[in-house]
């Protein structure tokens, strides 16, 4: 039996039609530039400019020098099974919340693709004065804790790949310094955590370990955020403690997934 055309809602919301099209267009055929998209949607070329607007506002685009508007840190986050981070999600949250319950403090999994990571689950802790929930935002790996954990676990061939120098043509101030970069990699590698003092973000310190599958991979990193006022270096071994139990947690709970 064929399978039955869709059928459209019965109130169909046209600037949001628009922006899913667009976004498809850009994470399938590579990048378009306002002309293009404004003749694909059959739409003004002032409508087009404010859809890819908020495409870029919400990371599903990025606008080149060129610009052309091309698929941006959420469309590439696509690339990893959606799947996977579904049952990490659903694993690690009351992991998250637990971590939250010992430590005071905000508790986050992050997943990454390329040269970003996107955090995919946050608990905040109930301290007045605390880091804010980032569930949902895209920053560039090398600038997070999971993101450093995530990037240490590549091999120098991939690493050299994720950083290509052509990737970086139109924004080469944003690639990162590849030998001081392996530096900090091969330190973490030993340490089996990251710290993270006011990397990311004036103000926040955040502790990382990463979360492994079955053959040892890094699959996700579980970070801790305070605010650097209330960061205690002789509190990182406890910290890093109760985060390595966590992931373990983790990692136990994703196993026996089916």
């Amino acid at each position: 039996m064929d399978k039955p055309l869709k059928t459209p809602p019965p109130y169909p919301i046209a600037s949001v039609d628009h922006a899913l099209r667009a976004a498809t267009i850009l994470q399938l055929e590579g990048g378009a530039t306002v002309a293009q998209l404004a003749e694909r949607l059959g739409v003004a070329r002032s409508t087009a400019h404010r859809i890819l607007a908020m495409l870029v506002y919400r990371d599903f685009a990025v606008r080149g020098e060129d610009r052309v508007y091309r698929a941006g840190p959420v469309l590439e986050l696509a690339a990893h099974s959606q799947s996977l981070v579904s049952r990490l999600r659903t694993a690690a949250l009351p992991h998250l919340h637990r971590a939250v319950a010992l430590l005071d403090e905000t508790t986050n999994l992050i997943v990454r693709t390329g040269d970003t990571v996107r955090f995919v689950a946050s608990v905040e802790c109930r301290q007045a004065l605390r880091v804010g929930s980032r569930e949902g935002m895209v920053f560039p790996a090398h600038r997070t804790t999971a993101g450093l954990l995530l990037l240490a676990d590549l091999a120098d061939e991939e690493l050299e790949e994720v950083y290509a120098p052509e990737r970086y043509r139109d924004r080469p101030a944003d690639r990162p310094d590849l030998a001081r970069l392996r530096t900090e990699l091969r330190r973490m590698r030993r340490n089996g955590f990251a710290v993270n003092r006011e990397r990311s973000e004036r103000g926040l310190v955040a502790v990382g370990v990463p979360v492994r599958g079955r053959d040892g991979a890094a699959l996700a990193g579980l970070s801790v955020s305070m605010p650097s006022v209330r960061y205690d270096p002789q509190r990182l071994r406890s910290l890093v403690a109760a985060l390595e139990a966590a992931a373990h947690a983790v990692e136990t709970d994703l196993a026996g997934q089916p």
